[in-house]
């Protein structure tokens, strides 16, 4: 499955309403270690369909960042049944990503 851009529009559909567990990475163009996560995020995204995978931009997003108090970036946040379950700051190791949602 691929990776879901998601925005203010569409982020109740996408994230709030998903009836699978869904990883939501924070990122921006500027940020080193997010464009060095951002290839473990696709490799999520594409081998665990039980998993959405969704992504943020949070220059063009700000008030969702707000809402979620993000400070640093990469931020991952997991989102099961419309709530935050999980989440992490900074670069992280593919398997630790995944540990999250368990």
């Amino acid at each position: 499955m691929a990776e879901v851009t998601v925005t203010k529009a569409n982020f109740e559909a996408e994230v709030l309403n998903s009836d699978k567990p869904v990883l939501v990475d924070f990122w921006a163009t500027w940020c080193g270690p997010c464009q060095m996560l951002s290839p473990l995020i696709k490799e999520i995204a594409e081998e665990h369909p039980e998993i959405k995978v969704c992504k943020i931009n949070v220059d063009e997003e700000m008030e969702l960042a707000t809402q979620f108090n993000v400070m640093s970036i990469p931020f991952v946040a997991v989102f099961k049944n419309g709530k935050v379950t999980n989440s992490s700051v900074g670069y992280q190791q593919k398997e630790n990503l995944l540990s999250l949602i368990d």
